[in-house]
């Protein structure tokens, strides 16, 4: 390739737009290479297209493009995919604020996110980019929906259900946040309705088993987060007789049954269908009423939360304890909900929290049953709820209460009064939606025939576009008759569809299995290239879903499993949760007006200063804040680089023709040096031919190519591989400042600068590819191989650093010595085992001693900004 004419001038947005171009005449979006080599499978989770990117997608799917890019030097046949979740709340809502029917508001939101991300330089090949709301996607989530339904993991049953005024719409569990609709911060309230799930409680006990499988890969507080929202407990279901009826029995779940001799009162859920059947006399019915209409008015969130008062009325009723034979109160109570256990449970006050506040509240009698000493106390203030010896409990009255939880089951079980049972938080999967914009249900009712799955021949059930999609509490597909009126494929009558649509994390949790053949028309994906690709080896997205999408997925590809349609338990071997960008201390929100667009960055500084700041700012892990000033630094840091890059090609194309001039039969003695363009610096190193000056530049360039190589690949630390590459640029400048043209090795200048550019260019992808055309190099240099360094050379003087939390040891890393400070704090902050110790705390300061240590002193409270 001819060398492009030198300028001293950095204009980002002339190269961009020019090497973009080249790159799509070139085809150099895809980095599969041959089957013959490793496969890597890496994926950002793909965007809701609502509008243009913001500086969240901005950072997830740089992160992503970096890793891949460096893979596919590294010999890596990489497959890195992008599509578009293009069903659900976020395009409808966007759809609805603009007036454009939702396919066409989203093809333009997709127009605009697939141009926005080109013009971020992302190695995306967009040929094979997924769309879920188009049919040749749909009709496969529709497939895996009878897929379910025939596996016996589908159920329409009536229950209360999350409900959106604003959004018109059910929300499943994990869209509630503080009571609140996720998607439209509005007051969520419940409702009764006949609805569609997903059977994923059978699947609770294998999702949290095989987290054994991922342990190594994915970050302990994702873990974490399942496991809670999954929330196995064990214990006993305890059956109590409802006193005066006969032989009608009323379970409870409890995790402590030694307890029971304590129970003093009995709660049902408010909702609860026996509330209506056993309350007897207008007066109770009227208060009950009345005590339902109050607690009807809270979220789940609410009545779950410890801080909000508890409100209960009794319902005239009594049960059995059927261990001491007294009668019980049944009441109901705001705090006891519906969904968890058996909706009804034994009330404890002595022992528990919620109980004891209920039960002062209402002057219900409180029994102490579990000492910590033995001993009876005439008063209790607060409720004791460790372990003990049960006291006041017949003849299981001084057994250790660990003991005497088994014992008691033991008796439970022998007696017919009960079992030891394990129970889970996690619900059935709601999936049905009062919306337009989903994937249709493929379910026909049929007067004859009952419910009816769609038969596979007759999928895509297509989505009607001449539809009022306004939200109206049905679904706007209720109303659309051409659609509703079909006939029953069993009998031939006439028939009627579902007109609800499927939530849109249907759609996301196997999006990445058809990535494997995006263009496969008979099945849902094609076998043999899920089993070359799967599973994805780094997966990279916000830790807002790790109790949606990420178990979502993991339920989806375990039912797979069973079915023989894949060969692996755990879609994703690693996941990776990027931190959030914040501006002013707050996470940048449409909504709140606090956002900066990257848009806005790279029309004013280029798609490079976007990528190197959002990669610099801070641990890719943890949240930052935007800092204008900071976007103007990487900027200058560019047109620094840029400078230098020129200056050396310069000299270079200088030396080389005086190199020329010398072989042509000048006998002048100056730049003899330059017959060293054609031997190997490595040689000249281990000859001692180098300048201590040359030596230390040398030995710098092979310890970046390590630094950089790792931190990236092994730890994910963008902004501690930049700080390198950073250094590196120092070094060099110094380095041909304090040297003269006789003195300069310009083999040396020429490795490190080819170097410097192979090592940058997955940052910043254009000014490299642009300096590399420059240097007169042919091809791409986002093809050339990724640089390997000589571990002798890199070594470096290694120390271990250990991290403490309040004086305490929480981690520890083998460091070069001269790490600098800021660079052992942003270690120390990013490291999993630290986290654990520090996230939602105010950290006050961080001690560093350079060499040793690293201190981070934190209290309780909130996180400072």
């Amino acid at each position: 390739m001819e060398r492009t004419g030198l300028s001293k001038t950095y204009r980002p947005n002339e190269i961009e737009e020019k090497i973009i171009k080249k790159w799509e005449d070139e085809k150099l979006y895809s980095l599969k290479s041959s089957k013959k080599d490793p496969k890597y499978y890496i994926l950002e989770m793909f965007p809701y297209p609502s509008g243009e990117p913001h500086m969240g997608h901005a950072r997830n799917y740089t992160i992503g493009d970096v890793v891949a890019r460096i893979l596919s030097r590294k010999g890596y046949n990489v497959l890195h995919p992008i599509g578009f979740d293009a069903f659900g709340l976020p395009a409808e809502n966007a759809a609805i604020k603009s007036g454009l029917h939702p396919h066409v508001s989203t093809m333009a939101s997709i127009d605009k996110m697939r141009k926005a991300l080109k013009r971020m330089g992302m190695s995306y090949d967009f040929n094979d980019e997924i769309i879920t709301s188009n049919p040749d996607y749909y009709k496969w989530t529709q497939w895996f929906f009878l897929l379910f339904y025939r596996m016996g993991l589908v159920e329409k049953k009536e229950a209360p259900v999350n409900w959106c005024n604003s959004c018109q719409t059910v929300l499943a569990n994990e869209q509630v946040v503080s009571g609140k609709c996720e998607r439209c911060d509005s007051p969520v309230e419940k409702r009764v309705l006949s609805q569609w799930f997903f059977k994923i409680t059978r699947y609770a006990q294998r999702l949290l088993d095989d987290m054994e499988l991922i342990k190594e890969g994915w970050p302990e507080r994702v873990l974490t987060i399942q496991r809670n929202w999954i929330g196995r407990s064990e214990g006993a279901i305890v059956n109590f007789k409802l006193d005066g009826a006969g032989d009608i029995t009323i379970p409870v779940f409890t995790t402590r049954p030694d307890t029971l001799f304590g129970v003093t009162f009995f709660i049902l859920a408010p909702e609860h269908p026996l509330v209506d059947e056993i309350v007897e006399g207008e007066d109770y019915k009227k208060e009950i009423k009345k005590t339902r209409d109050i607690i009807f008015r809270q979220s789940d969130i609410e009545r779950g939360s410890p801080e909000v008062e508890k409100v209960g009325c009794f319902t005239g009723r009594y049960v059995v304890n059927p261990l001491s034979g007294e009668r019980v109160p049944v009441w109901i109570a705001n705090y006891v909900l519906l969904e968890y256990g058996t909706g009804a449970i034994m009330a404890v006050p002595a022992h528990d929290e919620r109980d004891f506040e209920f039960a002062s509240k209402y002057g219900i009698p409180i029994k102490e049953v579990i000492s910590p000493d033995g001993k009876e106390h005439s008063q209790i203030s607060v409720p004791y709820t460790g372990e003990g010896i049960m006291i006041n409990s017949g003849a299981f009255s001084g057994v250790n209460s660990e003991k005497g939880k088994k014992e008691i089951i033991d008796y439970l079980e022998k007696n017919n009064l009960g079992k030891f049972s394990v129970n889970y938080k996690l619900k059935d999967w709601l999936i049905s939606r009062q919306r337009y914009w989903g994937a249709p249900i493929p379910i026909i009712y049929c007067e004859k025939c009952g419910i009816v799955p769609v038969p596979e021949k007759d999928l895509p059930v297509i989505l009607p576009y001449n539809v009022d999609f306004k939200p109206k509490g049905l679904s706007p597909l209720f109303y659309c008759e051409e659609f509703v009126n079909t006939t029953c494929p069993v009998c031939g009558s006439r028939a009627k569809r579902e007109t609800d649509t499927m939530d849109t994390f249907v759609c996301s949790s196997w999006y990445f299995l058809r990535y494997c053949s995006p263009h496969e028309n008979e099945r849902p994906f094609n076998p043999g290239e899920v089993d070359y690709w799967m599973p994805v080896d780094q997966y990279i997205g916000g830790i807002e879903h790790a109790s949606m999408h990420l178990i979502y997925a993991r339920f989806f590809t375990k039912v797979l499993y069973d079915s023989g349609l894949v060969k692996f338990k755990e879609p994703f071997i690693k996941y990776f949760p990027h931190g959030v960008v914040n501006l002013g201390g707050q996470k940048m929100s449409k909504s709140k007006g606090n956002i900066v667009s990257p848009s806005e960055i790279y029309n004013r500084f280029g798609a490079d200063t976007l990528r190197l700041y959002i990669l610099f700012m801070g641990p890719a892990g943890s949240p930052v804040d935007w800092s204008d000033s900071g976007v103007e630094g990487a900027n200058r840091f560019l047109k620094r680089f840029w400078k230098l890059i020129v200056r050396n090609i310069e000299l270079i194309t200088n030396s080389l023709k005086l190199n020329n001039a010398v072989n042509n039969g000048s006998d002048s003695k100056t730049n003899t040096r330059l017959a060293d363009v054609k031997d190997d610096v490595k040689k000249l190193y281990e000859n001692g031919e180098l300048s201590k000056k040359e030596k230390e530049l040398y030995r710098k360039l092979h310890r970046t190519i390590k630094k950089v190589t790792e931190d990236i690949m092994v730890r994910f630390n963008f902004n501690t591989a930049i700080s390198a590459i950073m250094e590196l640029v120092n070094l060099f400048n110094k380095y041909l400042d304090e040297t003269s043209d006789v003195e300069r090795n310009i083999l040396l200048i020429k490795e490190v600068t080819e170097k410097l550019l192979i090592l940058l260019s997955p940052i910043t992808p254009f000014i490299t590819e642009e300096l590399w055309m420059m240097s007169g190099n042919a091809g791409s240099i986002h093809r050339v191989r990724w640089p390997d360094y000589d571990s002798e050379i890199a070594q470096e003087e290694m120390v271990t650093i250990v991290f403490q939390v309040n004086g305490k040891l929480r981690d520890r890393l083998s460091l070069a010595a001269d790490t600098p400070e800021e660079e052992l704090k942003e270690l120390a902050l990013s490291s999993e085992k630290v986290r654990k110790y520090i996230d939602g705390k105010q950290i006050i300061k961080e001690i560093v001693v350079p060499g040793k240590l690293v201190n981070i002193v934190v209290k309780d409270g909130k996180a400072s900004s």
